[in-house]
């Protein structure tokens, strides 16, 4: 169960293994943890695999940690960065942290966690304190990490701080005597971090257990909100079973190991058929968080909207900006409506899926370019999977 979906277990599996035989022999819990900087206000499925994997030692009976980085947020993970990160400030870092507290527990039962922040002992300490820290790891070790060989040999600027990150990362785990800290692979050598200063305090060395990164929809990048190639935790129960419809054939495996629990000889009797591998995979992750009849009514409106021509529940609305252009006698062209709404790139597109015949508006196949729309509010529809509603002033 604890090694399903993980990549590395350092030092060793076995280590691991004489944890968590000396757990069940002495009835003490393993301190598992797993540190979040809240940076942004929200989390997608990428972020979920790390806190699946935590929830997997919470349920065999070991103690999770839950360590907000509350200061370190405001230095900024330099980890797979190609530049400096932005510094945010504590009320950011406050903010950010209630949202992601919310939808952390979809995934984790955090009444059962131990929920710390870093702040507790970081923002107390003084300068001369983390002089000291400094001082116990070489700048030769902290070169060795990729993303900082990849910035120096571009000439890019690394500052000074960011070669602390790892330090204060490892430090939390001093703090918390942990027995096991969990992150994704790009995490590895922070977690190693921990291991090293675990020992210089005379403490046994964590061991560190890293996750996959989750590739998102578009098949090649890491799951973002800024490349939309994502899910979203948060996202209604139609949206999730929509966009996980569009994973990748060759994702599916990957998807079903990592995001859900379905038992591996299931998922590989359903990749047979990547389409009922799809429903299914959908089906699994909604119903984790949003339920099994929510599950039930996102597959029914995803017939609906895409085999029989229907429209979803919940529909985009659009409001023209005050600068959008019109014609003279103040209607808007049907191209500028559908690119400016998003349900085309551009306008030239747009002109080529009326012309296709793929347009409708209120039900209405619309196929005159020149048509155009004063004020109402109006259902548009691109082909079987796109829709919005015009509010037009």
């Amino acid at each position: 169960m604890l090694k399903r979906g993980t990549v590395d277990i350092k030092a060793s599996e076995a280590e691991l293994a004489e944890r968590l035989a000396e757990s069940f022999r002495t009835g003490r819990p393993l301190r598992v943890k797993l540190g979040i900087d809240p940076s942004s206000p929200d989390i997608h499925l990428g972020h979920t695999v790390v806190l699946r994997k935590l929830r997997d030692f919470q349920r065999l009976g070991h103690q999770v940690i839950v360590l907000w980085g509350t200061a370190t947020a405001m230095v900024g993970d330099p980890t797979g960065r190609n530049k400096t990160r932005p510094a945010l400030t504590r009320e950011q870092v406050e903010a950010n942290k209630q949202t992601y507290r919310d939808q952390v527990a979809r995934v984790l039962d955090v009444g059962k966690a131990e929920e710390r922040e870093n702040g507790e002992w970081f923002l107390k300490q003084s300068f001369m304190d983390c002089v000291a820290l400094a001082g116990r790891y070489t700048v030769a070790r902290i070169l060795e990490r990729d993303d900082f060989q990849k910035r120096f040999r571009a000439e890019q600027p690394i500052s000074v701080h960011e070669f602390l990150y790892p330090l204060l990362q490892g430090h939390d785990s001093v703090e918390l005597r942990a027995d096991v800290e969990l992150g994704g692979t790009d995490q590895l050598f922070n977690l190693m971090v921990g291991r090293e200063l675990q020992k210089q305090a005379g403490q046994r060395p964590q061991v560190c257990i890293t996750t996959p990164l989750l590739e998102g929809l578009d098949g090649h990048n890491k799951m973002s909100k800024s490349l939309d190639n994502y899910v979203g935790v948060a996202e209604s129960a139609s949206t999730q079973f929509g966009k996980l419809m569009k994973v990748p054939n060759e994702l599916l495996d990957k998807y079903f190991t990592l995001l859900t629990d379905v038992p591996p000889e299931t998922k590989a009797a359903l990749l047979q058929n990547p389409l009922d591998a799809k429903f299914a995979l959908a089906a699994a992750v909604v119903a984790g968080y949003h339920g099994e009849a929510a599950a039930r009514s996102a597959r029914a409106e995803y017939d609906r909207v895409h085999q029989h021509g229907g429209l979803p529940d919940e529909l985009p609305e659009w409001v023209p900006p005050a600068d959008v252009r019109r014609l003279p006698d103040g209607r808007i062209a049907l191209p500028n409506c559908i690119a400016g709404s998003g349900l085309a790139p551009s306008t030239s597109d747009a002109r080529r899926l009326i012309e296709a015949g793929s347009v409708r508006i209120d039900g209405a196949v619309v196929k005159d370019v020149k048509a155009a729309f004063g004020p109402g509010t109006y259902v548009a529809q691109v082909g079987k999977a796109k829709a919005s509603r015009w509010r037009l002033p």
